[in-house]
Parts: C-alpha cells; structure tokens; sequence
C-alpha cells in the first residue's frame, strides 16, 4: 500500500502538466484552471485505494478533473454561464506572428464549443485519449463521444472557413477516427 501510494504521487506530479491543460482549455481561466488541478490531486490522493490499476491512472485523473469542472459549474450555475462570455485576448506585441493568431482564433473556437464537445476535442486531440478512455473517463457511451467529435470538428471547420475562406477546411483531414 505504501508503494501504491508513493508511485501514485509520483505520477500526479507528472500529470500534473497534463491536467493543467485541459483544465485550461475548458475554462480558459488560469486561477480557476490551478484551481480545478489541486482540487483534483486532492483528491486523488484521499482516494488512492480506488485505483485498480497504476496503468489506468491518466484516465482516473482525467474524471477527477471533469467531476471538479462540472461540480465548479454547478456552483456558479446561478451566477455566470462561463459559455456566454467574451473572449478577451490578452495584449499582444507588434511581433505577434501569423501563427499566434491562428492559435488563439481555434482556441476562441474551441471556446464557443458546447462543454461536451469542448471536453472531448481536447481530450483526443490535446490528451491523446482514445475513444474507449474518454467514454470510460466521462461516463458517456463511446457512440456519443464519437458524435461529439464529429460535431466539434464539424463546428471548428466552419469556423475556419469563415477565418480563411481562400483555403478549402471542408476537405482537410483534421485528424482520424481512432
């Protein structure tokens, strides 16, 4: 038990990265996103016993972090619906690349991505879960996490279409089903 509990902590030290962003990309908050990921290793640790299996740890993270999101959005569900704020895009230098801008305009698209499918494209894309892990991660059957996907990029091509008209989006790959 001493050894679980050892080689556990030593793995949420190195996950710890890893929850920060996808705690970011659904809030897009730094303090809440710190926030959520100490919340999460809290609890992680108070209920190490749970973990079957060391090798399923990222996912048993990953749920973690979502059950802190999701209990974060009820609390302040009579307050602020997070989905209806602006983006407001930190002050840039006059070096500011073309390739910044094109990162924060998918991260502004991901912003305006319902939870479920925010939650899910970054889990794949920026995680690199499988199908299987995010449904088992969520608790939703792999047909909706799959549904999701598809929605999400769907939106986020449209959405790049509208960014660049002169590039067709409609026929690029973003990335295959796994």
């Amino acid at each position: 038990m001493l050894n679980k509990s050892r080689l556990v902590k030593q793995e949420l030290v190195k996950k710890r990265g890893l929850l920060y962003q996808l705690a970011y990309s659904w809030c897009h908050e730094p303090a809440l996103a710190d926030d959520l990921v100490q919340e999460a290793m809290v609890k992680a640790l108070r209920n190490t016993r749970q973990l079957q299996d060391i090798n399923a740890l990222k996912p048993w993270l990953t749920r973690i972090l979502s059950n802190c999101w999701y209990d974060y959005l009820r609390s302040r569900r009579d307050i602020t619906d997070i989905d209806s704020l602006p983006y407001e895009a930190l002050p840039r230098t006059a070096d500011t690349n073309e390739r910044q801008d094109i990162v924060d305009r998918v991260r502004q698209m991901i912003e305006k991505l319902p939870i479920g499918q925010r939650q899910v494209i970054t889990l794949v894309d920026l995680a690199g879960f499988s199908y299987a892990e995010i449904a088992e991660t969520l608790d939703i059957p792999i047909g909706t996490v799959m549904s999701r996907i598809c929605r999400a990029r769907k939106a986020l091509k449209v959405s790049l279409a509208e960014y660049d008209p002169r590039h067709d989006y409609a026929r690029a790959k973003i990335r295959s089903i796994k």
